[in-house]
This record gives structure tokens, C-alpha cells and sequence, in this order.
């Protein structure tokens, strides 16, 4: 008699650790100290090849592109699309809470302690300054993702430019060792409902341990938390989903769905540069993306695009000087959003690096930073969701990017 084997797709899989994870958080809050190993060990275990993967695809990606000209497009149009999505984003978050006033008669006196935040004090051009690293080996140990990446591309354009036989050595090299990391990562996908158990599971616990009874803080910064999750949905299930349509002339539901397991992966681990690997998967195993383009675009818009962030640092600053009752010029609304939009190029792919930023952008239309407390409450539930939107407008912009490229995908 032949047995029956009964297989749940990935996505679902998370799905319903997310919901456990969620109610195993809330009502056995005690005893989610037993299961935080789970969560600390997976997402080690995807920090330990982000590294490695984003200098071997880098490479590998740019060395397949072949001439000045080819990356020099592939580069434009890369940064082009990120430009105006983030642009886009903001914009968008701009509009809503200029019209909704979320601040407006706002309570003040529910404030949570800020520590540890400290605005940058680099400039901009300090910033760009520093992507080229004085000391690779220290960038890679640090994971100076800017830096890396500028290596990367670096080293891969050359590496076209040498002798063939040493060349041919190298990149056989670099392509077993990405097909070693692509395997690895494929094994620690497979540990990913027991990750995002365990981190929902301890994020709800901290919440409730810290007094944030979530349902009174959300009714209480409700409009606020509507705002910034109104312009998540219409830029992440109305723009981007246009963008992949028009511009990369794809079906996005079929894309959409095809992203499920990179999405419930960034909501649950609520970073960029841990759900990457997860991306470039389902990137080329679901779409057809080829590696030469999912190589290039998505370790770069895991660093540097930022559409979700960038749109909350807008409606939260814009929320701040409202609850403060500070009337804004025009000049400094646009300041603010021409900040967010550096800022969240400047923005780690990592959880809570919004915050940081989000200092950066109320310095400098000179709000105060202590309303950083009043967002404070409820930033670690829209982190999840903003960082959704930053992972799925990565994997659009590979679409379309690979659409203009004239490859044939599968959606």
C-alpha cells in the first residue's frame, strides 16, 4: 500500500507559525523565554551568509554583465526605479497625513522613554564618502553593506578585464561558492516557521512585559497607526503592484503570490537584510528572474531602497510637529521629505534602524527629538509592516529591471 504524503507550501506554513506565535506570546507570556533560542539561532543563522552571499552574487552578477555599458544601464535603471519608488512612497504618506492630521489634539502625555537614539552625525556627503571602505576585511567582519557592495561591483567589473584563464578560475570559483550559500540558505528556509514562531512569540511578550497593553496603545495612537498603515497598503497593494504592471508589463498578482514566503519572512523578522536570502530564492526559483539581475538589484535595494521606511519617517515627523502644534513651512515640508528620502538610503537594513533615521530628518527641520516618544509605543508593530513593503518593492523592482532586460519570467 503506498503512503501518502501530506506536504504544506512554506508560506502557510509561516502563516499559521505566525498566528501561534502570536497567541503563544500573548496568553503564555512567561514562558516564551523557553522558545527565544529558536528565533535567536534562525536568524543567526541567516546573518551568518548575508555577507558572503551579497559579495559572491555582487561579483558574480556584475562580472556576467560584461561591459562598462551593460552595468552602467543596469545600474541606472536600478537606482532610477528606487529613486522614484521611495519618492513615490513618501509622497504618498505626505499627502494622507497632511489630510488626516493625525496629530492634531494628539496626547502628549503618553510618551515612552527614548533611549539610545542618536542623530548620525555624518553628513550625507560623508556618507557617500565612506561607501568606498579604507579596510575591506574590517567592512565584511562590521557588515558595512555599502561598502561591501562598492567592493563587489568593483571587483567584478575588473575581474572582466583580466587574462582568460585566471578569470574563468575566479568565476568558477565565485559561482560554487554562491551555489554552496544558495544551498545553505535553502536549508535554513526550512527552519523559518520555527523562527518566526518564536520572534512573534517574543516580540507580543515584550510588549505586554513592558505594560503596552497593544490594544489600548493602538486606540490611542489610532489615527496615527491608520495613517502610516493606509499608506502602507496604497503603496503596497496600489503603486508597486502599478509600477510592476506599467513598467515592467508582468502580472502582478501572480508576482504577489509568488512573494508570499518573502513577505510573511519580513513581516516576522521585521529586516531587510535576513529576509534577502529568502528573496533571491523565490525571486529566481518563482519568477525567472535570472541571477545576473536578482545578484545586482536586490542585495542593493535590501541596503539602500527603502520605500515603507521612508514613507513612515515622513507621516511620523509630519505627526510630531502637529501633536507639538509647530506649523511647518512649505519649505520645510519639503525638506522633510527630501530628508527621508536621503535618510532611508542612509537606513540599515536592520529592525529599529528607522528610529535612528527618523532623529536624522526632525533635526533637520529643528523638531524636537523627544516626540520621538510619542511614536514609540506602536513603531515595533509598523516596523513589521514597513519592512514588508521594503522587501516587496525590492522584488518588483527585480521584475521590472528583468523585464526591461528583455527576459522571459514566469509571471
Amino acid at each position: 500500500m503506498k503512503k501518502i504524503r501530506f506536504t504544506l507550501a512554506l508560506h502557510w506554513q509561516i502563516l499559521i507559525a505566525l498566528v501561534a506565535g502570536g497567541l503563544f506570546g500573548y496568553y503564555l507570556t512567561s514562558t516564551t523565554a523557553y522558545t527565544n533560542w529558536m528565533g535567536e539561532v534562525f536568524l543567526r543563522g541567516l546573518n551568518m551568509i548575508i555577507v558572503p552571499l551579497i559579495l559572491c552574487s555582487i561579483i558574480t552578477g556584475v562580472a556576467s554583465v560584461g561591459s562598462s555599458g551593460s552595468l552602467g544601464r543596469l545600474g541606472l535603471k536600478t537606482m532610477g526605479y528606487y529613486l522614484l519608488s521611495t519618492l513615490i512612497a513618501i509622497l504618498t504618506g505626505f499627502i494622507l497625513v497632511s489630510s488626516i492630521k493625525p496629530g492634531t489634539g494628539a496626547e502628549l502625555g503618553f510618551r515612552v522613554p527614548v533611549e539610545d537614539i542618536s542623530v548620525a552625525s555624518d553628513s550625507f556627503g560623508t556618507t557617500l564618502i565612506k561607501i568606498v571602505p579604507s579596510n575591506i576585511f574590517e567592512s565584511l567582519v562590521q557588515g558595512h553593506m555599502l561598502s561591501i557592495i562598492f567592493f563587489a561591483i568593483i571587483f567584478g567589473y575588473f575581474l572582466t578585464r583580466i587574462n582568460e584563464k585566471p578569470r574563468i578560475m575566479l568565476m568558477d570559483f565565485l559561482n560554487a561558492a554562491l551555489d554552496v550559500i544558495m544551498k545553505i540558505t535553502m536549508f535554513i528556509i526550512k527552519f523559518t516557521p520555527l523562527g518566526v514562531f518564536s520572534i512573534t512569540a517574543k516580540v507580543i511578550a515584550q510588549q505586554i512585559e513592558m505594560g503596552n497593553n497593544i490594544s489600548e496603545v493602538i486606540s490611542r495612537l489610532g489615527l496615527y497607526f491608520i495613517t502610516v498603515l493606509a499608506g502602507l497598503l496604497i503603496h503596497g497593494l496600489l503603486t508597486l503592484p502599478l509600477m510592476v504592471k506599467i513598467l515592467g508589463r508582468a502580472n502582478p498578482i501572480r508576482h504577489f503570490r509568488n512573494m508570499a514566503t518573502p513577505i510573511l519572512t519580513a513581516f516576522s523578522t521585521s529586516s531587510s537584510n535576513a529576509t534577502l536570502p529568502v528573496s533571491m530564492q523565490a525571486v529566481e526559483t518563482q519568477n525567472g528572474v535570472s541571477n545576473k539581475i536578482a545578484s545586482f538589484t536586490l542585495p542593493l535595494g535590501a541596503t539602500i531602497n527603502m520605500n515603507g521606511t521612508a514613507l513612515y519617517e515622513c507621516v511620523a515627523v509630519m505627526f510630531i510637529a502637529q501633536a507639538y502644534g509647530i506649523e511647518l513651512t512649505i519649505a520645510q515640508q519639503m525638506v522633510v521629505v527630501f530628508t527621508a528620502l536621503l535618510a532611508a538610503i542612509g537606513s540599515a537594513g536592520i529592525p529599529m534602524a528607522g528610529l535612528v533615521m527618523m532623529a536624522v530628518v526632525l533635526k533637520a527641520v529643528g523638531l524636537p527629538l523627544e516626540g520621538i516618544g510619542l511614536v514609540l509605543a506602536v513603531d515595533r508593530i509598523l516596523d513589521m509592516f514597513r519592512t514588508v513593503i521594503n522587501v516587496y518593492s525590492d522584488t518588483c523592482g527585480a521584475v521590472i529591471i528583468a523585464k526591461s532586460e528583455g527576459e522571459f519570467l514566469s509571471v
